[in-house]
C-alpha cells in the first residue's frame, strides 16, 4: 500500500478510493414521523382537496338521454337517474352492461338481471340495456362502443351519472371521446357514504380514493393523451 500511494500514480487505473455519507435508522424514522405529523396536522385541508380532485362539477340539461355508469353497479347511481328522469331532464335511459362472452351484441344474463332490478327498484323507466365489451383500456373503449350507440341513435347529448370519486375520469373520458362526434356531455356525480371530506374515516373510502386517484392520473397523462378517436380495439378481458 505504502508502494501505491508514492507510485506513479498507474495504480489509479485498478483501483480508486471514494467517501459517502448514509442516513441513519434514527433519521428515517425521524423523518417518516415529521411527515406523518404535518398530514395529521393539515388533513383537514388536503382531504377535501383530494376528494374533490376526483367529483366532476356537476352539470344538468335537457338531454337526449342519460347514460348510467354501471361499471361497478351501484344503486345510487340508478335512483339518482331515476329523479333526473322525474324531473323532466330526459326520458330515455341508457345502461352500459357486460356482454356476454359468447355473443358480444347480446348482455351477460346476469350482468343484466343486476341492472334490471336497480332499474325496477329505482323506477327508472324507458331503460335501454347496451352491452359493452370489456376492453383494455376499459372506460375508453367502452366510451368509443357508448359513442357507436349514440350516433346510430342520432343522440347529440347526454347526462353521464356515475359515482362521485369516479366522475372525474369519467367526464374526463367521455368528452374526450363523445364531442368530436358533436354529442354534449353533462355530468353528475353521486355521492354515497363516503364524501369529500370524510373518506380517510375507514379503510374503504381510502382504497376506493386512492384507486381512482391513480387510475384518474393514469387516463389524464397517459390514456387520453395517447389515444385515437377511432373503433375499439379488440375485446380483451380485464378489470376495469
Amino acid at each position: 500500500m505504502t508502494f501505491i500511494r508514492q507510485g506513479s500514480g498507474w495504480h489509479r487505473h485498478f483501483v480508486y478510493r471514494t467517501e459517502s455519507l448514509k442516513t441513519t435508522w434514527k433519521l428515517r424514522v425521524a423523518v417518516l414521523l415529521f411527515v406523518l405529523l404535518v398530514a395529521f396536522v393539515t388533513r383537514g385541508a388536503w382531504v377535501r382537496t383530494v376528494g374533490r380532485s376526483l367529483v366532476c362539477a356537476e352539470t344538468v340539461g335537457p338531454s337526449d338521454a342519460i347514460l348510467v355508469e354501471n361499471f361497478d353497479p351501484d344503486y345510487l347511481v340508478f335512483e339518482r337517474a331515476a329523479a333526473l328522469q322525474r324531473a323532466g331532464l330526459s326520458e330515455k335511459a341508457i345502461v352500459p352492461t357486460e356482454a356476454s362472452g359468447a355473443d358480444p351484441a347480446v348482455a351477460n344474463v346476469v350482468a343484466r338481471g343486476i341492472a334490471e332490478l336497480m332499474a325496477g327498484v329505482a323506477r327508472l323507466h324507458d331503460l335501454e340495456i347496451l352491452p359493452t365489451r370489456e376492453i383494455e383500456p376499459i372506460s375508453l373503449n367502452a366510451a368509443y362502443q357508448i359513442r357507436d350507440f349514440l350516433t346510430k341513435h342520432r343522440l347529440h347529448s347526454v347526462i353521464v351519472v356515475a359515482p362521485a370519486f369516479r366522475s372525474r375520469r369519467s367526464v374526463l373520458v367521455y368528452r374526450a371521446v363523445l364531442r368530436p362526434a358533436g354529442i354534449e356531455v353533462h355530468c353528475v356525480p353521486v355521492v354515497g357514504t363516503y364524501r369529500p371530506d370524510n373518506w380517510t374515516s375507514s379503510w374503504h373510502g381510502i382504497q376506493d380514493v386512492t384507486e381512482q386517484f391513480i387510475k384518474l392520473q393514469y387516463y389524464r397523462f397517459y390514456v387520453l393523451p395517447l389515444a385515437g378517436g377511432g373503433a375499439a380495439a379488440p375485446a380483451r378481458s380485464t378489470e376495469p
